[in-house]
């Protein structure tokens, strides 16, 4: 049983990690966007930077869900 709780927390921590860098990634693509004036860079900023807040909702909420199934 300690086996699947430190294994979702692991989970739940890289999850978290892959969010965190899409975020910070869609962030730097939109500042360029801004810098450039180039309305692609932008939209492709806002949609990583989205995104990444997406990925780290479902590691902070759905991930420590997984525990109920196997507990």
């Amino acid at each position: 049983m300690a086996f699947f709780t430190s294994a979702i927390t692991i989970l739940k921590t890289l999850v978290i990690a892959i969010g965190a860098g899409l975020g910070v990634w869609g962030a730097i693509n939109l500042m360029e966007g801004y810098g450039n004036d180039n309305p692609g860079a932008k939209s492709q900023g806002i949609k990583q930077l989205m995104s990444g807040g997406g990925v780290i909702l479902i590691g902070t909420q759905l991930i420590p869900l997984l525990s109920g199934l196997f507990g």
